[in-house]
């Protein structure tokens, strides 16, 4: 993990007292960062040259643009517990404005005409029919909320059930805030990931992806032959359309943390931010 940075190279700040505050900004993220790596379970796992200046020069000279997150993982790997732990800390204050969520597994296609003509999960992944591909999902439309989102404008996103296969385009309204936060398995997908302010992966092996996988697929409906069929598909599509994705994030975070410590950590990043006069 790199941690050393050089305010020289950002000469085109608007005043050395943002010069100043930046750097006072970075020192303190720098320091939870070396506190994190002393854990055995860290929650970076990487982090680029360039992102913790990015976020102070954000902070300080950018105030008013919202701000954008994408994170991504292979499914079950705990985008989903990074972004509620994640929320937690947002929302300390209590301010409206702060946050809003844009979930990548409500923008799913409706295929309850196609679930009903196989008969069964089991006979329509048979068919070929994969519900871990991007096809399967309307990116076009998520991504045309989330510019929504970022210009100011209040979105309804859809809302997908996992177990009828129903889409339902009148789902839940979603506010402009400072921060949005999208996960899903292709939001950092070639075509999506341009608009992003920051990238974030979320790594876990794959065996404990696995067991979790398993576990959530019965509450989806699937068990059994339909759940193995839909497993070594959801490996195969992995490898080819999200684990790419690993390279170009911005950071990659450690699945296999608690939740507690996403909270205790992600408090102390926002507390370092808010205690910083600027």
């Amino acid at each position: 993990m790199t941690t050393s940075f050089d305010l020289t190279n950002y000469n085109y700040y608007s005043s050395r007292s943002d010069m100043e505050v930046i750097s006072n900004i970075v020192d303190a993220l720098k320091k939870i960062l070396e506190e994190d790596k002393k854990q055995v379970q860290p929650l970076f796992l990487k982090i680029s040259d360039n992102l913790i200046m990015n976020i102070a020069r954000m902070v300080v000279q950018e105030k008013k643009k919202t701000f954008l997150i994408g994170i991504t993982g292979e499914s079950a790997s705990g985008k989903t517990v990074f972004v509620d732990n994640t929320i937690k800390a947002c929302v300390k204050g209590k301010k409206e404005g702060i946050y809003t969520v844009i979930r990548c597994d409500d923008y799913y296609k409706d295929t309850s005409k196609e679930l009903e003509a196989a008969g069964s999960y089991e006979e329509l992944f048979k068919t070929g029919f994969s519900f871990d591909t991007p096809d399967v999902i309307d990116l076009e439309l998520m991504k045309d909320h989330l510019i929504n989102l970022k210009q100011g404008k209040t979105i309804t996103s859809p809302k997908y059930d996992f177990v009828t296969c129903v889409s339902d385009p009148d789902g839940d309204i979603k506010k402009p805030a400072k921060v949005v936060l999208t996960e899903g398995l292709y939001v950092l997908n070639e075509g999506v990931r341009d608009i992003m302010d920051v990238k974030v992966y979320v790594y876990t092996p794959l065996e404990v992806i696995k067991d979790r996988w398993y576990k959530r697929a019965i509450s989806r409906g699937k068990t059994g032959a339909a759940a193995d069929l839909q497993f070594k598909d959801v490996n195969a599509t992995a490898q080819k359309y999200i684990r790419p994705t690993y390279e170009i994030a911005d950071a990659v975070i450690n699945g296999m943390v608690s939740q507690e410590y996403i909270q205790e950590i992600t408090d102390n990043i926002f507390n370092a931010l808010h205690d910083i006069e600027y």
